[in-house]
């Protein structure tokens, strides 16, 4: 009876905490209902790692950076005013840091906080690439990545709890076994796939917000083959937090059209 107990009390939140996506439209899992509190969160964190953290300024590379920023953000702004939600982002509030490190890597915190590592500076290459990585991050953010992966990680915690409490009469070796089988399930059949899907969702909302404030999206596929080239290989798909490299290629290619056609539409939208 407790296990049952556990189980539905586990399951209840599943359907509580989900909620439509303004971007997307679709429903997702997210216990955080309201925008500020997780802002407010990521605000504190972003401004301890700059702190800690040696933040580039005044330089061409920091300038473009906070430059191709606005405009990505100006596109998003006009994204959702066209969707007839111009109030959407009224939370947000944009911040772009270049900071000093060999990383090849950028990320975007909730609320619009993004940093770019000078490492990824080479392979971006051009203000184009720095757009499509922009772009990326950006939608990240606008699509609730952040505060869905948490609530996703909330879950995997939960479910971590029931499996313990229901072997916990069970002999210590076959509920290691038990309990190790479900860090390995719950990681390689839950997380990993949630966090992949939100990587592809993040490269065909950012193929459209850079294609919308001007930029080239011919260059993001070849951002992504520079990516290859640098890469010394990895672990497979599946055990990845990231579609493969090739996924990407095809699908940012299979998408440019589209991208091109809805940046028309809003263009034209926005002008009547």
């Amino acid at each position: 009876m407790k296990i049952k107990k556990s189980i539905l009390l586990f399951v209840f939140p599943l359907f509580l905490g989900c909620k439509t996506n303004t971007l997307t439209g679709k429903n997702t899992l997210n216990f955080f209902g309201n925008n500020k509190q997780i802002f407010a969160m990521s605000l504190q964190q972003y401004a301890t790692f700059l702190k800690e953290n040696d933040v580039v300024t005044d330089t061409e590379e920091a300038k473009l950076i906070t430059t191709i920023g606005n405009d990505i953000a100006k596109a998003a702004q006009q994204y959702f005013s066209c969707k007839g939600q111009p109030n959407s982002l009224d939370d947000y509030n944009w911040e772009y840091n270049l900071v000093k490190s060999e990383q090849i890597n950028a990320w975007c915190m909730p609320g619009g906080k993004i940093v770019f590592y000078t490492g990824i500076m080479p392979i971006a290459k051009n203000p184009d690439g720095i757009a499509a990585i922009m772009g990326h991050e950006v939608a990240h953010a606008l699509a609730d990545h952040g505060a869905q992966r948490m609530s996703l990680g909330i879950v995997q915690q939960a479910g971590g709890i029931i499996a313990t409490e229901a072997t916990k009469n069970q002999e210590a070796q076959k509920r290691d076994r038990i309990m190790k089988a479900y860090g390995i399930g719950s990681t390689v059949g839950g997380m990993l796939p949630f966090s992949r899907k939100h990587e592809t969702e993040a490269d065909k909302i950012g193929l459209e917000l850079m294609t919308l404030a001007g930029y080239n999206p011919e260059e993001a596929p070849k951002l992504w083959e520079r990516m290859k080239a640098q890469s010394k290989g990895g672990q497979p798909e599946f055990l990845s937090t990231h579609p493969s490299e090739e996924r990407r290629i095809a699908n940012l290619k299979q998408w440019i059209p589209q991208a091109k056609a809805l940046a028309g539409e809003i263009k034209v939208n926005s002008s009547n």
